[in-house]
This record gives C-alpha cells, structure tokens and sequence, in this order.
C-alpha cells in the first residue's frame, strides 16, 4: 500500500510529513517500511544542530548504525533542502543511506544534488524546532512512534 504521509510522534509534539515517491520511490518504500515495522519508535534524534538540520534514525543513538537491511542507492534530485525538507543521512559514499534521515531546520541550499529528497513536513516543524540541541543533545529528543497515512 502507497502512503502520502507519516507523522513523526515526538516527545515535543507531532510532526506531519508529506511523502514524496515522485522523487526518491525507494527511500520512500524504505522509511515506510521501517515506519510500519516500529524501527523508529523509541529512537533519538542524536545530532541537532541549530540552524541546519535535525538527525534521528540510528538505533543505538550514536549516528553510527542503521537498520539490518541493505544501503539504498542514492536517488538525488534538483529539490532544494528548504527548511522542513526531509531527506536521507549518508557516509561519503553516495548509495550508502540505510535508514537515519535529517530534517531540515533552515534552508541548506549546499546539500541539494547531494542528499536524497524523500519528504517535506507540512505541520509540526515547531516540534521539531523543539528538539533539544547537540552532538549529540544531553538528553535527546525522541521518536514515540510514527503512524503512517
């Protein structure tokens, strides 16, 4: 089943995010698919960093993990990193996003081309303006779980 949006759940309030097939299908399918499996409940956002970008996904809370499933190939597109924009984390090598994601808090126009578009948050960005600050934050924000419509 295709969704259109998931709402991140957070401890600062919920977030509303418009999915976006039409330009990453894969990532999409993968954040979704992690979505529905409860990977993301309980995780923190482990580097946030005012201005730029909020970063979660990573089960051990250390940025350095992702899920047991494969690395995706990159799926980049001319979409611009504007503030809201949902979009994959990575190493240096391009096809290796698993399964952390940033959100962006700022515009962050020197990602774009780079980084992989999956989604846009379209409610709740003061949520996630919310989280608390740091690599990593003293006491992380966390995912409570995510819905998906």
């Amino acid at each position: 089943m295709a969704h259109e949006k998931m709402t991140l759940h957070l401890d600062t309030g919920d977030v509303e995010i418009k999915l976006r097939p039409d330009l990453a299908p894969g990532h999409v399918e993968r954040i979704t698919e992690l979505a529905s499996e409860g990977f993301y409940d309980g995780v923190v956002f482990h580097r946030v960093i005012d201005g730029f970008m909020a970063q979660g996904g990573d089960p051990t809370g250390t940025g350095m993990s992702g899920s047991d499933k494969p690395d995706i190939p990159a799926e980049f597109s001319q979409e611009p990193h504007a503030r809201g924009v949902c979009s994959m984390a990575r190493t240096m090598d391009p096809n290796s996003a698993n399964s952390q994601f940033f959100i962006c808090l700022d515009d962050a126009g020197f990602l774009d081309g780079q980084y992989t578009v999956w989604g846009e948050v379209t409610s709740g960005m003061d949520a996630v303006d919310a989280l608390p600050k740091g690599e990593p934050p003293a006491e992380p924000g966390s995912i409570k779980n995510v819905t998906l419509g």
